[in-house]
């Protein structure tokens, strides 16, 4: 489920946690990235767990609507197509999924006013009455309804912002990915397959599996930040003199420390891999200048270190 960049992320934000509070231990700083990890696939369950919610929602409209003292003939013959998907009934009679749910403490229950926003938002969109026109049914349309749901209902809400993080300070930042990997759940239902819970690295999904599995790459990678920080640290300060002595605090100076830990902790890595991953990373957590900063100090440093016999880079891993 959880790629190396997303990893990178949630490596990055523990040990910003710890530049902050430098008291963290090490088996803290560990325990909070495997909390942050686990976190992301709640989030991904509980999007998931919408379906049925929204699929509900629209059987009781139309039950409500047959009920009025003189129902239009529309109203008297509704388009049942949404309102019987193949889908929810999958996600809601899976066992597993309930259990997960249950043990979780996941529910919309209490959200019912967005869930009937996001039908409202739905029937709306020319997506919706594409696919409520087309008298075809099949469990590859529903799916793909669905998909388009995830892909254009949820991102910009500020209604499920902040539902979600009044559930959990863990999902800050990490809708987008959680959505993701619900759209991968109804391509892989789309072809008949059952649900399943997906393994928590995407390394677990890749067959034949990579000698180093994810896990192993993100807490090597946390491990070698954490205990190379205040040798780090120092390297960056003495190279931004013309910078304010606060800004040494902020998300570029944690990004670099870890890029030089990375580039430390893995010899068989490009040099170039590794700083392409902290720039990009930068464009989101920190200052539009940010991107040009990281990248020459990181490259410069790196370099430095190369020389200096401090990082050790493989064949022309350089």
């Amino acid at each position: 489920m959880l790629n190396r960049r997303i990893l990178r992320i949630k490596a990055f934000k523990v040990l910003f946690s710890y530049a902050e509070n430098p008291s963290m231990t090490l088996g803290e700083a560990e325990s909070q990235l495997e909390t942050s990890c686990e976190a992301t696939r709640s989030l991904y369950l509980f999007m998931l767990s919408i379906i049925p919610y929204v699929t509900r929602e629209a059987v009781q409209r139309i039950e409500s609507a047959k009920g009025k003292f003189n129902p239009t003939e529309e109203e008297r013959n509704p388009n049942m197509k949404f309102a019987e998907n193949a889908i929810a009934p999958l996600l809601d009679g899976d066992p597993d999924l309930a259990k997960l749910l249950s043990k979780r403490k996941l529910s919309w229950e209490p959200y019912d006013a967005f869930i009937r926003e996001t039908y409202d938002s739905m029937v709306r969109k020319e997506y919706f009455r594409r696919y409520m026109d087309d008298p075809v049914r099949s469990l590859a349309k529903d799916a793909s309804l669905f998909t388009r749901m995830f892909e254009e209902e949820f991102v910009d809400s500020e209604a499920l912002a902040d539902i979600l993080e009044d559930m959990s300070i863990w999902w800050i930042d990490d809708l987008a990915y959680a959505l993701s990997v619900c759209c991968d759940t109804m391509r892989s239902l789309a072809k008949g397959n059952r649900w399943d819970l997906p393994p928590l690295y995407r390394s677990e999904m890749l067959s034949p599996r990579p000698a180093e599995s994810d896990k192993t790459f993100v807490t090597k990678l946390l491990r070698t930040s954490y205990s190379c920080y205040d040798k780090f640290f120092p390297l960056v300060a003495a190279s931004t003199d013309q910078w304010q002595e606060d800004r040494l605090f902020t998300t570029d100076t944690v990004l670099i420390v870890m890029g030089l830990s990375e580039a430390k902790a893995f010899p068989e890595l490009p040099l170039r891999v590794t700083i392409n991953e902290y720039v990009e990373i930068s464009k989101f957590y920190s200052t539009p200048k940010s991107r040009s900063f990281v990248n020459g100090l990181l490259d410069r440093l790196s370099k430095k270190l190369i020389e200096e016999g401090e990082i050790v880079k493989t064949g022309d891993f350089v």
